[in-house]
């Protein structure tokens, strides 16, 4: 069994917002809040970034029009004795998509990690 950092990309919809910035701390403070509600602030929660098709630089992944944003987020678990990185996944997404219900994620990358046998008392997949 091995332990795995997880990054998913969440799409969260904000809705009477007019600027980019504003979009982005609602998202993160109501996604922070979901996951606080269901005991779930193991996730690390931040703005997610895209690269600019032209120039390739990363900019803050937040769409705005007509008051509304799509607000792209990256979630960051860690997960704890792991069959494999697919296991790891599925238990990333079962932890977070329950408590971010009706959220789109999609998993971009998984890390395996070296962790001490404490560690394997704290945090998901137990």
């Amino acid at each position: 069994m091995s332990n795995y950092e997880v990054a998913m990309e969440a799409a969260w919809l904000v809705r009477d917002v007019e600027e980019t910035d504003d979009a982005i701390g609602v998202a993160v403070s109501e996604a922070g809040k979901r996951l606080n509600e269901t005991d779930k602030q193991y996730v690390e929660v931040e703005p997610g970034v895209t690269g600019c098709p032209v120039c390739g630089e990363p900019f803050d992944a937040a769409f705005l029009a007509a008051n509304t944003a799509l607000v792209g987020l990256l979630l960051e678990i860690d997960i704890f004795n792991a069959d494999s990185e697919e296991h790891a996944e599925r238990i990333a997404k079962s932890e977070v998509g329950g408590a971010l219900r009706d959220v789109p994620l999609e998993v971009i990358e998984v890390i395996e990690t070296e962790g001490d046998e404490e560690d394997a008392d704290v945090g998901a997949g137990e």
